[in-house]
């Protein structure tokens, strides 16, 4: 079984991705295909619910739409994309189209231990990383700062991204104050702007953990944070990202946070200042959101640089990060090559 090329009037073409095949036999060999084909836009055929290809198109940075189709769809053997291309959205047309179709049958399934694989970060390079400060009213006690009045929104450079089990570098000229950060990440799953509260949930593919880690020293020396937050290897996610029905309401997860075994942080997603729904409203009245945009919700308190004495990051140290329903994320520290 191979991936199935079609000529559709008014597109450039159509591609379609058998996703139980693929999705059992290599994800990663899934995404190659598809990065391959570099489609401007992903449908996804299925028969109820979020579907795989909302996250292939999140972590292509491109658009996403969904159609939901009935059982007799699924049994039928006559099925042909052009068919389905019919009754797609009309943002479709002129544009090369790959097709994820999770209605087929998947025959044998092929699985590895966790184990026997390395994860890589599940969106390699997002085409924004964008991240919120003091989203946490005892984050914000700890830190000797005010409540603010409006979301504390600064960007991490995408060059800081990493998946679990990458070395967190301490910088060799910046030694003394690499903190850890346990957040929510929130995955965009479609092109947007202006998003209300009530319709944010839609544009969401999915969420994973974020360690936004931060050289203490270099993040206070200018009124930006940029130069604190975007140290390269600094921008861990992961394990995976989780569609977004499968997690549900993203407002009442505990998330926690070890170092070296040791708890530092232990909170719910519920504490937050501004929610997740909100954050994307607000950001949305400024500027599109685009596929694969990851917005890290901010972390709780419990961080190094804030205790007394402080404890933050050494080469040999381990942090684990812990989200319901997302995994763990966890990644050594390391000196800097």
């Amino acid at each position: 079984m191979s991936p199935r090329k079609h000529t559709v009037d008014a597109t450039k073409g159509v591609m379609e991705i058998e996703w139980p095949f693929f999705g059992e036999l290599s994800r990663g060999l899934a995404l190659k295909v598809a990065r391959a084909y570099d489609p401007e836009i992903v449908i996804g055929i299925a028969t109820a619910g979020v579907i795989p290809g909302a996250v292939i198109a999140a972590i292509l940075g491109r658009e996403f739409h969904s159609l939901v189709v009935s059982r007799k769809y699924r049994s039928s053997r006559e099925r042909e994309s052009p068919e389905v291309f019919g009754s797609a959205p009309r943002e479709v047309r002129g544009k090369r189209v790959l097709i994820v179709d999770e209605t087929c049958d998947s025959g044998e399934t092929i699985r590895l231990a966790l184990s026997a694989v390395q994860l890589e970060a599940p969106i390699a390079q997002p085409p924004t990383f964008l991240a919120i400060g003091l989203n946490y009213a005892d984050h914000v006690a700890e830190s000797g700062s005010q409540r603010p009045a409006a979301p504390v929104v600064f960007d991490k450079q995408i060059t800081c991204v990493v998946g679990p089990g990458a070395g967190i570098e301490v910088p060799t000229v910046a030694p003394k104050w690499v903190d850890y950060e346990g957040e929510l990440g929130v995955v965009i799953g479609t092109r947007c702007r202006n998003v209300s509260i009530d319709d944010a949930p839609s544009v969401v593919a999915g969420y994973l953990i974020v360690n936004d880690v931060s050289v203490r020293d270099w993040q206070r020396a200018t009124p930006t944070m940029t130069m604190g937050k975007s140290w390269d290897t600094h921008g861990p996610i992961g394990p995976w990202l989780v569609s977004a029905d499968e997690v549900g309401d993203p407002h009442d997860l505990t998330i926690q946070t070890w170092v070296d075994g040791d708890l530092r942080q232990d909170a719910s997603t519920k504490q937050m200042i501004t929610n997740c729904w909100e954050l994307i409203a607000h950001l949305s009245t400024a500027f599109t959101l685009l596929p694969g945009t990851i917005i890290a919700t901010g972390t709780p308190a419990g961080v190094g640089f804030a205790m007394d004495p402080p404890r933050c990051l050494d080469a040999g140290s381990t942090v684990r990060i812990e989200i319901d329903k997302l995994g763990v994320l966890e990644n050594p520290v390391i000196a800097q090559p």
